[in-house]
């Protein structure tokens, strides 16, 4: 078999064999005998061409340990939060181009399984679904500066556009959305839109700390807060008879149907915060607590801080009066008589001065449980719901476990009602048409024979 095209370097002839030497394959001059190319083994490192062991076909290369739990996590935080299966590839994504980054090859084990949840955090805000970084710290039990430390890092090392939320933002675009300026409607039910902003961003924010916007959508909490900062900031009779409907309708704007469950969430955190105000003296419910609402939301940390305070001091009272101590549990009154003389402003600035004082109990969202270290008072408060103050709704209200269906057991000697067999008999006009369509066939058979 001669090589076409070919010349022989010594002596000029193309006449070019392929000559095979056991293994090996050659090119040979018939004429002069002189190799042309040949395969030498010996002289060619590792049997040939240099080649990486990753690009070998003999072994198949293997993904890190912590590389395998670490994108188990970011699907074990995508489904504890059901985001689209959309979200969770864009986040497993993330994890491997980010774990296999420098800036992220020699750090701890710990920053590892926060990058899982910065991945998962910047997933959700590319795709638009409401997540926050509190919310990827709650999950994974770590400090919301090192979430953040690590989710900057993140999006610097990958170069990602994660779009940035600010409630204040969402707020004030929120807002302006109601039509409540003096031009638009009656002069009782006019409202200034950065007054009304304010007001209603700190009703989310106390929202916020009494986990009512744990795992809810936000436009219903914004529009309950909008709506009791109306109310509340004007509180005569025209605005606090007008319901939610009507509200909406002067307003301009559509009614989502969750936000009056939001608004009775948020009217009961008032009422048990509006409890710990010294000067007032009514029983606080859902009908008169709006004309409080400015109080509370101006005290509301140091109010919040008195409520948890004495929630557990109470648990602690009934958990001994229970153990059969009735005298060592005494509940402190919620209203200091020391203070009924004094201005509202003067006796909340020296409370809020001897909380200062005081052992901290309780701030923000963390919800202090009482220790019970006698298992009869375990026994009477089984559900942890009846020990916190302020729980996600998750736990005030567990969802239905689902009634399973029997199983169907169908093995066809099953006996045939009457009413079944006469569903199978043909009705008379169906024999009929039967009988037609059989002599309509018989007939074209004969035919074509």
């Amino acid at each position: 078999m001669s090589g076409a095209g070919q010349r022989c370097a010594s002596c000029g002839s193309a006449n070019i064999v392929q000559d095979e030497l056991y293994a090996e394959q050659q090119q040979v001059c018939a004429d002069c005998g002189s190799v042309e190319s040949a395969v030498v083994l010996a002289q060619d490192p590792a049997g040939g061409s240099d080649v990486s062991y990753r690009r070998t076909t003999a072994v198949a290369k293997q993904l890190c340990a912590n590389l395998i739990k670490g994108l188990e996590r970011v699907k074990e935080i995508g489904r504890l939060l059901r985001v689209r299966s959309e979200i969770e590839e864009l986040a497993s994504k993330y994890f491997k181009q980010a774990y296999e980054h420098e800036d992220f090859i020699r750090v701890s084990l710990e920053k590892k399984e926060v990058l899982a949840g910065c991945c998962v955090l910047v997933s959700c805000r590319q795709l638009n679904w409401p997540i926050t970084m509190g919310t990827i710290s709650c999950l994974l039990s770590a400090d919301q500066a090192l979430v953040g430390a690590v989710h900057q890092q993140m999006v610097k090392s990958l170069d990602i556009q994660a779009p940035t939320t600010n409630i204040t933002d969402i707020m004030e675009g929120h807002c302006q959305e109601y039509k409540l300026s003096p031009s638009q409607v009656r002069e009782e039910f006019a409202e200034d839109s950065k007054a009304l902003t304010k007001q209603a961003m700190a009703l989310v924010e106390l929202a916020a700390d009494s986990w009512i916007v744990t795992g809810r959508r936000p436009l219903p909490i914004m529009m309950s807060a909008v709506y009791l900062a109306w109310q509340s900031l004007n509180p005569n009779k025209d605005r606090l008879k007008l319901s939610l409907d009507k509200f909406c309708n002067i307003a301009k704007v559509q009614k989502h149907n969750p936000a009056s469950k939001r608004i009775s969430e948020l009217k009961e955190v008032l009422c048990k915060l509006g409890k710990e105000i010294p000067w007032i003296r009514e029983r606080l419910t859902h009908d008169n607590i709006i004309q409080h609402v400015g109080d509370i939301l101006q005290h509301r940390y140091a109010l919040l801080r008195r409520a948890l305070r004495a929630h557990e001091v109470s648990l602690q009272a009934d958990s001994q009066i229970t153990c059969g101590n009735p005298s060592a549990g005494e509940k402190p009154p919620s209203q200091s008589s020391d203070c009924v003389d004094q201005t509202p402003d003067a006796s909340m600035e020296q409370q809020c001065s001897n909380e200062e004082r005081e052992p901290q109990v309780g701030d923000g969202d963390e919800t202090p449980v009482p220790e019970e270290s006698d298992s009869h008072s375990q026994d009477q408060a089984p559900d942890w719901r009846k020990r916190v103050l302020f729980a996600p709704p998750c736990v005030n209200r567990p969802k239905r476990k689902r009634a399973e269906r029997p199983e169907l057991i169908v093995t066809g000697d099953e006996e045939i009602s009457d009413s079944e067999i006469d569903s199978y008999i043909r009705t008379p006009q169906e024999a009929q048409i039967f009988a037609l369509s059989q002599k309509m066939f018989a007939s074209s058979d004969s035919g074509k024979s």
